[in-house]
């Protein structure tokens, strides 16, 4: 009798209250999750399509100069992303759902190390190159794309391409990362992006009065992914003094080659060019007579919707951080080859 009083009273109080008393059972202590209809839980806060986005967490927190790891944003509201930029860099491979969202973090613009924020869009955002200054909206702020002659002493000068990005201030959610000098990469284009157009004469001197300066620069990236200087290769005395393997790109290939084992690198030909990573070595044969002209670091490698795989360097004589290697050999000096020594790990 009392069991059938009670359940009478809450029905009756049911009528009273109505939706009163349903809101009070409802978040009962339960973190705003209905537990009802065979307990399959419904959120009605931060990872429901309906809540307002935001990103919560980031990780990992700090990535290598030269991205290329898998991030995860946490937070709730995600489901619509469709699209992020690092640092104004569009990422690739985005994939969300209500609760995180993980890409691909592209490379920090001009390898230097620092924040970045980190913007969701609810649009894709895809690259947009044009026909002699293509950048993938993966780090390409520039590309000296100029013709004539190289190992001339010139500076190209950078041209920003348009942006293809949205503004950060239009995203649905932001957060930020660190970019920092965590490998030998890093180190190497970090050296190399600080040191393109602001040559490090008072180490190394300049090459230029006797040729080109191509080398020299290539040589000091190396010792600044942790190479070191030794009988068969070395420049000491700002320049004073230095081998032939280290400032001549004729002399500095075939050395490249002997050594190949002990340095862990592959000789490759230019249809090889999916082995090649940021980091690589390419030489230049302007005439294909099988002796080499010039010399750059690879700085960016990406793969255009038609499948063409791009690879950009930085160089001396022209001094440039991202020269499209195509428009090398084809447009600057038509007729003219390359390859490649790739490092094996």
């Amino acid at each position: 009798m009392t069991a059938s009083l009670t359940r009478r009273s809450l029905l009756s109080l049911a009528g009273v209250t109505g939706i009163g008393l349903a809101v009070a059972a409802c978040s009962s202590g339960d973190g705003g999750v209905d537990k009802g209809s065979g307990g399959s839980g419904r959120a009605t806060a931060g990872g429901g399509a309906s809540a307002k986005p935001v990103a919560t967490s980031l990780s990992p927190a700090r990535v290598p100069l030269a991205g290329g790891v898998t991030i995860t944003v946490a937070g709730g509201g995600l489901a619509a992303v469709k699209g992020v930029t690092v640092g104004g860099v569009a990422a690739r491979d985005v994939r969300a759902t209500a609760t995180k969202v993980t890409f691909t973090a592209p490379h920090q613009a001009m390898y230097t190390a620092g924040s970045a924020d980190v913007a969701l869009f609810t649009d894709a955002i895809e690259s947009s190159p044009s026909a002699n200054q293509s950048s993938d909206g993966n780090g390409s702020a520039a590309n000296d794309g100029q013709a004539g002659a190289t190992q001339d002493g010139a500076t190209a000068t950078p041209t920003p391409t348009a942006s293809p990005v949205p503004d950060v201030g239009s995203a649905i959610a932001t957060t930020t990362l660190a970019y920092a000098a965590l490998t030998d990469v890093d180190r190497q284009l970090e050296y190399a992006m600080a040191h393109w157009k602001d040559y490090n004469t008072a180490e190394y001197g300049t090459m230029n009065p006797i040729g080109g300066d191509c080398a020299n620069y290539v040589s000091q990236t190396l010792i600044a992914r942790g190479w070191k200087q030794r009988s068969d290769w070395y420049n000491r005395d700002a320049g004073a003094a230095h081998s032939a393997t280290w400032t001549y790109c004729p002399t500095m290939d075939p050395w490249l080659t002997a050594n190949a084992a002990e340095f862990g690198l592959t000789r490759r030909s230019l249809d090889e060019r999916d082995k090649v990573k940021v980091g690589d070595i390419v030489f230049y044969d302007w005439n294909d007579n099988d002796s080499p002209d010039h010399t750059t670091i690879v700085s960016e490698v990406f793969t255009e919707p038609d499948g063409t795989i791009r690879i950009k360097s930085a160089s001396h004589n022209q001094d440039g951080p991202y020269r499209d290697l195509d428009e090398m050999i084809t447009v600057q000096h038509p007729g003219g080859t390359a390859w490649f020594h790739t490092f094996d790990a």
